[in-house]
């Protein structure tokens, strides 16, 4: 008889086989006994289940819960919530999830959550539905879970609930950033699976779209510093997240390749976006590097200052200086922005802090992540 544990090992292998980007990122969740419920529950950290409900399955149905509890867990789902209801997002964010892997092929399982009317639709949408629906039923019911976290009554101090809480999203982002970076391959090679843009932000050309990525980038590092609560309001119209209020002075470092072989439009493009999104930020300095085979000009801006570059060089492409200079005059860096054609020397260590290269074309790189340029 084969056991469980041999059944999901099987699945495992299946999903990876057939839906490669699903068997990847499922080969990195933690699988949980829990016969305390009725099937299984993906909560973006872990896949719970019971164990009798499992051993009912076939192997193509445990593909199915194994995908699910992959997408919960790539989508940094703590972070997209908002002050949404804690439940109810699960539940819009599983619907959502579930009708995906229909549109894909796999076999929806037993009591797996699954709307036909639903189809189709981002979690935010069906969210804002299910709300609706619960008025509905109840006329009198005053929906005040916008705001809450519908959880049991909590003991543990509010301190180390915060400090959980923070744990909580950087882990589920690192893991998201992970998912995105497999994704972005799967596009490449046209791979990637059916209706899979719901959850991931794409141009029309099937390219990742740079500004969106750029805005993730940003808001990881505000979150480290800044106050999330309330969130300013100036951009929330086009689904930007970014606080309004902030406890210190938010540090970002953006290096420009003054090389001679900068594309000066893609450049104003990206300065143009930088300054887009500190215009929600009350508090910030950005250090501006200008560089070529050596530091040509060294910048600061405040808040509420113009983001602006004046190209000084025109010599050969060398990195290394601007890595050096961060470690003596900016040890306190976290987020590099290099705009760049990539030709050039690059560092022989990795630096301590995240690297983005802002190019309009691809290249092998030694470390961090590209962000290809496009207008």
């Amino acid at each position: 008889m084969v056991t469980l544990q041999q059944k999901i090992s099987q699945a495992k292998t299946k999903l990876l086989l057939e839906y490669p980007y699903f068997g990847t990122l499922a080969s990195k969740i933690e699988l949980l006994q829990n016969d305390d419920i009725e099937a299984f529950k993906s909560d973006g950290k872990s896949i719970e289940y019971r164990a009798e409900y499992l051993q009912e399955l076939s192997v193509e149905e445990l593909e199915f819960i194994l995908a699910n509890g992959a997408m919960h867990t790539s989508l940094a789902h703590q972070n997209r919530k908002n002050k949404r209801s804690g439940w109810l997002w699960q539940m819009a964010t599983d619907l959502a999830i579930n009708d995906m892997l229909v549109q894909n092929g796999l076999s929806l399982p037993q009591r797996a959550q699954y709307r036909k009317r639903f189809s189709g639709m981002y979690a935010e949408e069906i969210y804002a539905q299910l709300q609706d629906d619960i008025l509905r039923a109840d006329e009198d019911l005053e929906y005040e879970a916008q705001d809450a976290d519908d959880v049991e009554p909590n003991d543990t101090p509010k301190d180390s609930q915060e400090q959980d809480l923070q744990e909580e999203i950087l882990a589920e982002q690192l893991f998201a950033q992970e998912a995105l970076s497999l994704l972005i391959k799967e596009v490449k090679n046209g791979d990637e699976p059916k209706s899979i843009e719901r959850f991931f932000s794409f141009t029309p050309l099937g390219k990742i779209d740079w500004r969106e990525e750029l805005r993730s980038a940003i808001d990881r590092y505000l979150q480290d510093q800044f106050v999330l609560i309330p969130p300013s309001k100036k951009l929330l119209y086009e689904g930007i997240y970014l606080p309004s209020s902030i406890s210190e002075t938010f540090r970002l470092v953006i290096a420009v390749d003054s090389s001679g072989s900068v594309d000066e439009t893609l450049l104003n493009t990206f300065l143009g976006e930088v300054n887009l999104l500190m215009e929600v930020v009350q508090n910030y300095e950005i250090d501006l590097l200008v560089c070529d085979d050596k530091i040509q000009q060294h910048a600061s801006f405040l808040s509420g200052e113009t983001l602006t570059c004046k190209i000084v060089g025109g010599g050969g492409t060398n990195f290394v200086p601007v890595f050096e200079y961060i470690q003596t005059e900016l040890i306190d860096t976290q987020l590099l922005l290099y705009f760049t054609d990539l030709d050039g020397k690059f560092p022989k260590e990795r630096p301590n802090y995240e690297v983005k290269w802002i190019s309009s074309k691809e290249k092998e790189i030694p470390f961090g992540e590209i962000l290809i340029l496009q207008d």
